[in-house]
């Protein structure tokens, strides 16, 4: 008798040569995740080679009950971790029948300014830091907080091993390893400051890659938490009082910054950035305020300001950026659950597009 896990775990190139593709969206909060499976006739390697399908909108807060079909564009395909083999995790964005973007889709007006000739010849790379903290499922705590209660003061969890500091290490290992499978350039994971937080690292990516692999890494994780029985929370600030908050640090470069001269290049990017401050933090992620507070490693919401290896500045530079006069910087502003597709674009728009 077939065990569940063994149905699970099929491996269909046995016996078909069909495959599942998985569509993922952003639903209507622009922090949900919402996805549904297709069979396809076999293997597919470009996103152009799928066919667009249709979701009831009214259903995830993007449509009204009586004009409710919207519309998926593939966008960007990884490997699946979950079903692996041939079959395929797609992400898209969403249109009207008629073929306008939906409000909620920001990947539309991200790919028109990458696509934008001056943004192609700088090649934005981006390094995105996520953070993330992992609840326990019905009381929605930190994983290894006592309920209802605090563990220690911050100070031994950071980068920490052993039990009694480190919550969560196998959810983490198998979203690391599962990202690693599907094609995401994660390039790293650790413990963060608040016991149950976490962090995982996305990049050098070029582009509009970068929202794709940040929005499929989430939704990996999302899957593997509900496997896990844990909740996961983007909140940036997800318990108040003298914890850390939770936020996506973005390491930006163009190729102007990472060639000779580049560090000139970088502070008038700076610069234009502070000019344009309160617009980029109205962009950068809801509950921001109860984050960006001048402390636990943040500058004041309404201060701009910039430093090499200050980690309590708006924008960080780092000491071999300075050293070597070229290299890139850190916008340390973005929350945990900001739009990888309106951050990216935005510092790209501000830094290389906009004249002041």
């Amino acid at each position: 008798m077939s065990l569940l896990t063994d149905l699970v775990n099929l491996n269909l190139s046995e016996t078909t040569d069909k495959i599942i593709a998985e569509y993922i969206w952003v639903g209507g909060s622009g922090m949900d995740m919402r996805s549904k499976a297709r069979t396809l006739p076999g293997p597919v390697s470009d996103p152009s080679e799928l066919p667009k399908w249709n979701y009831d909108g009214s259903s995830t807060g993007q449509a009204p009950g009586e004009d409710s079909e919207v519309i998926l564009y593939p966008q960007a395909i990884f490997k699946d971790p979950f079903r692996r083999g041939n079959n395929i995790l797609v992400m898209c964005d969403a249109y009207t029948p008629a073929g306008e973007p939906i409000p909620t889709n920001k990947r539309h007006a991200a790919a028109k300014v990458f696509s934008h000739p001056d943004v192609v010849a700088e090649v934005p790379w981006y390094g995105i830091e996520q953070e993330y903290t992992l609840l326990q499922k019905d009381v929605n705590w930190p994983l290894g907080w006592p309920i209802g209660g605090f563990p220690g003061p911050q100070g031994p969890y950071y980068c920490s091993v052993g039990a009694d500091k480190s919550f969560g290490r196998d959810i983490v290992d198998a979203h690391y390893k599962a990202c690693l499978y599907a094609g995401i350039n994660i390039s790293g994971i650790n413990g963060e400051v608040m016991p149950g937080q976490w962090e995982f690292q996305v990049g050098p990516a070029v582009g509009i890659s970068a929202g794709d692999e940040i929005w499929v890494a989430r939704f990996i994780l999302e899957r593997i938490t509900e496997i896990a029985g844990v909740v996961v929370s983007f909140d940036p600030k997800p318990i108040p009082g003298d914890w850390n908050g939770a936020g996506a640090h973005c390491n930006y470069s163009t190729k102007s910054m990472r060639e000779d001269g580049g560090y000139e290049i970088i502070k008038k990017a700076i610069d234009k950035l502070g000019l344009r401050h309160k617009e980029h933090i109205a962009a950068y992620g809801e509950g921001n305020e109860r984050r960006l507070t001048g402390h636990h490693e943040t500058a004041d919401i309404n201060t701009f300001l910039w430093g090499v290896a200050n980690r309590g500045a708006s924008i960080r530079v780092g000491r071999d950026t300075e050293k070597e006069g070229k290299g890139y910087f850190e916008d340390r502003r973005p929350a945990s659950n900001m739009d990888p597709y309106i951050v990216t674009s935005m510092i790209a728009e501000t830094t290389i597009l906009w004249k002041p």
